[in-house]
């Protein structure tokens, strides 16, 4: 027989685990994304001019290309974070997935509320 089946030893099969885990959360602070801070400042649709709503609009525009940047670089790290896992650690799995949900949701209800908070302006502009 070329290979021999032999049984895995529960120390070995740990440790590999806490490494498998060591390197999910390490990861991300080896391949920081960038996280995107919405814009602090946009134009008071009630005030501004034109010239400033359109200022705001490529504000908006620059804040959204961040951000769709931001949530692809946390998808490729997903992607190898699972990748590191141990075969069988459907909990560390299941851990990386979760962890990874509710930064993408976080970051996009995030975006979200910031395009609202603008067409509310917009909405304000044209109501003048």
């Amino acid at each position: 027989m070329l290979w021999e089946q032999t049984e895995v030893d529960p120390m070995t099969k740990m440790i590999k685990t806490l490494f498998s885990l060591a390197l999910i959360f390490a990861a991300p602070l080896a391949l920081a994304c960038d996280y995107p801070a919405p814009p602090k400042e946009l134009p008071d649709g009630a005030t501004a001019t034109k010239e400033e709503m359109l200022a705001g609009v490529k504000v908006i525009a620059a804040y959204q290309e961040q951000m769709t940047e931001y949530l692809s670089c946390i998808e490729a790290d997903q992607v190898v974070a699972l990748q590191s896992l141990a075969e069988d650690d459907e909990k560390a799995e299941t851990r990386s997935k979760n962890n990874f949900d509710k930064r993408y949701n976080a970051a996009v209800e995030d975006q979200t509320k910031a395009v609202e908070r603008f067409n509310l302006e917009i909405r304000t502009y044209k109501a003048r």
